[in-house]
């Protein structure tokens, strides 16, 4: 069983998950971008029982997604790092910001996600699927 560990920028927050990645996608949507102030956001999905909180408190932050499901996103209040993220469209699993793991050697993303919103110069890579929107 794979174990991972992360945290924010610093220090205030700390997580583990003990469990495989169920999914990394790169997501060019607006929302991802202004999140992040990047071009995309590296999302590593886990199951919501393989992941815990062991140091802090991260903050939450609703807002509804252009699929209409309602969108959490925990950050550090401190120091504004991006951690986690939850759709209620699948409540089963929690995205975690690639950024945010000590060690991410063995994560590749598998598909890149609202291409049609992503900037013009992100061209996404080969060894990914690719997706107008998200997957069906």
């Amino acid at each position: 069983m794979a174990n991972y560990s992360g945290g924010c920028l610093c220090g205030a927050i700390r997580y583990e998950v003990k469990g495989e990645p169920v999914r990394a996608a790169n997501c060019h949507c607006i929302d991802c971008r202004r999140v992040t102030g990047s071009q995309f956001a590296t999302n590593v999905f886990f199951n919501v029982d393989d992941l815990a909180v062991i140091k802090g408190e991260p903050k939450a932050y609703r807002h509804t997604a252009d699929s209409g499901n309602t969108m959490t996103k925990w950050f550090c209040a401190d120091c504004g790092s991006q951690l986690f993220s939850q759709s209620t469209g699948n409540t089963a699993v929690k995205g975690v910001k690639l950024g945010s793991l000590d060690d991410v050697k063995e994560i590749r993303p598998g598909i890149d996600i609202f291409l049609d919103s992503a900037v013009p110069f992100a061209d996404p890579p080969d060894y990914t699927s690719h997706f107008g929107r998200g997957p069906n």
